[in-house]
């Protein structure tokens, strides 16, 4: 049984249908990438999923339950986790308290917290340094490691990331990359919305190609990452 499908999966934006009728699956212990142009439905089936968002028709099932039509606060405690694209860090809260934050679907200790924020910290070093700093004085990279960061205290079964390379540099780009890797080596599973195909079919086990929409391709990100039409489209170039 996948750990998340999606079956036929209809959204609409008053009369604008925004997906039309998808069906995917990730199954537990994989990185799959959702890939597509802006304005796709990528940011949309995230939405979807997490419960920020309603569908019109189909269904949303995760860990084998149906979600759809539930809210997201039920959704988080189910074990899904959203790190929507924009970071949405609380800039007056240090990064610590940040971090804190993404355990409040928990019922956890202080104790336990603090266990969570240190094992973030040794996830994430590069913010380590800014634990008890203001967040609207870090770098968008810090934010965005702050926000994984938060998404993973959920201790989510299923992380949800829509865009974490959005405005970053290159090498702080190959950094949550990394981490990507590195979450998946600790056993959750990452759906993961990126504009950066090269980069997200490089850690991902499979990959979908949502246009306007509808889902156009789908398969191994190796076999997506060597199609003529996807580097066409999406890598700069065809295959040689």
């Amino acid at each position: 049984m996948p750990l998340l499908e999606l079956r036929n999966v209809r959204v609409s934006y008053g009369r604008v249908e925004a997906l039309s009728g998808i069906s995917l699956m990730v199954e537990e212990g994989e990185i799959v990438a959702l890939l597509g142009a802006n304005g796709a439905g990528k940011s949309t089936t995230l939405r979807t999923i997490s419960g920020m968002m309603a569908p019109t028709s189909g269904e949303v099932v995760f860990a084998g339950q149906r979600i759809s039509g539930l809210g997201p606060e039920k959704i988080v405690r189910l074990g899904l986790s959203h790190v929507a694209e924009g970071r949405r860090i609380f800039p007056g809260l240090t990064v610590r308290d940040n971090i804190m934050l993404g355990a409040s679907n928990r019922r956890a200790t202080r104790r336990e917290l603090n266990a969570d924020v240190e094992e973030m910290f040794a996830l994430f070093p590069d913010i380590r340094p800014f634990a008890d700093t203001l967040c609207w004085k870090l770098s968008g990279g810090q934010l965005q490691m702050a926000a994984v960061a938060r998404g993973l205290t959920a201790r989510p079964k299923l992380l949800l990331l829509d865009e974490p390379s959005l405005g970053l540099a290159p090498l702080i780009i190959q950094k949550v990359f990394e981490v990507i890797r590195e979450i998946q080596r600790r056993g959750t599973t990452v759906l993961l919305v990126e504009q950066n195909a090269n980069m997200a079919l490089s850690v991902a086990d499979r990959g979908y190609v949502l246009e306007t929409g509808l889902l156009k391709l789908s398969g191994k990100a190796s076999d997506l990452a060597a199609s003529d039409e996807i580097r066409a489209a999406y890598l700069g170039g065809r295959a040689a």
